[in-house]
């Protein structure tokens, strides 16, 4: 099966214009058009997508339980989402929509199965846009689930990955991908979040004991999130650190840059990974 090159996740904040209220289409169109076979998208935007597209269509807001409030926008939005990187990405690609939930990756016969559909797309042409499956998810059931797994010895480790940062991060580890590339609302990580003079270019270290210990210290100034329910920077570099440590370079940079340019590192980003 071919390789993959290229997991790549774009934010929520990163595809709306907060000043319209609506969808960034600009950064939609830039990003599907650089799609290609060889690459894995996980995008976010889901929620917030259909909460614009109900607000537009009823002139208000869903009033509710917050998961199930949640729930209908994510089946909302998912629909306009397919519907744009379609009508942007080049057509003589498959597009491949791929909703994913914590059991798909805690249980290794799941996990497989998404490893080789993920691996089978390259051979035939297709890039598959990964998002997790918000609206089939319940909080309260997850949570028992996640805890069950926990208490199991064989499941020492367990992921959620209800922040797609950590679904591109555990999806770049399932298929050893080359790069990780984070696209945000910001330029990358900084030593102090009100200072954009303070972006920390390089976290490129010999070795994996000194890579995670300016991780940790980088995580030491992340303090806040764009958005309610985001874990911000230092779950960024949380979730960046474990495919790093595998020899994956994980690239953090704002949205509005082409993918080209972030991969070549023309354009402002953190690079982290093992430079050896």
């Amino acid at each position: 099966m071919a390789k993959i090159d290229v997991v790549g996740k774009i934010g929520s904040m990163a595809m709306i214009q907060q000043n319209k209220m609506s969808i960034d289409y600009n950064i939609i169109a830039q990003v599907a058009e650089e799609l290609r076979p060889g690459m894995i998208w996980v995008t976010s935007g889901a929620a917030e997508i259909g909460r614009l597209d109900y607000i537009k269509r009823s002139g208000k807001e869903l009033v509710g339980e917050r998961n199930e409030v949640k729930a209908d926008y994510c089946a909302q939005g998912q629909t306009i989402l397919m519907n744009n990187y379609r009508q942007f990405a080049h057509p003589e690609y498959s597009l491949r929509q791929v909703l994913v939930e914590h059991q798909h990756f805690n249980e290794p016969e799941k996990r497989e199965h998404i490893r080789r559909l993920l691996l089978r797309c390259p051979e035939q042409n297709a890039v598959p846009i990964v998002n997790y499956n918000d609206p089939v998810s319940d909080e309260e059931v997850r949570k028992m689930e996640l805890h069950s797994l926990r208490s199991e010895s064989e499941h020492a480790h367990v992921v959620e990955c209800v922040d797609n940062d950590e679904t591109a991060a555990v999806l770049c580890e399932l298929v050893e991908a080359r790069y990780l590339v984070i696209l945000s609302s910001t330029e990358g990580i900084y030593q102090d979040p009100a200072d954009p003079r303070t972006l920390v270019r390089s976290v490129l270290c010999s070795n994996g004991e000194e890579l995670e210990a300016n991780i940790r210290r980088l995580q030491q100034s992340c303090v806040g999130a764009s958005r309610l329910g985001a874990n911000g920077a230092r779950a960024k570099l949380e979730f960046a650190m474990k495919p790093a440590l595998r020899g994956t370079l994980v690239i953090i940079g704002h949205a509005r840059h082409r993918l080209r340019d972030l991969l070549n590192g023309s354009a402002p980003q953190t690079r982290i990974g093992i430079q050896l």
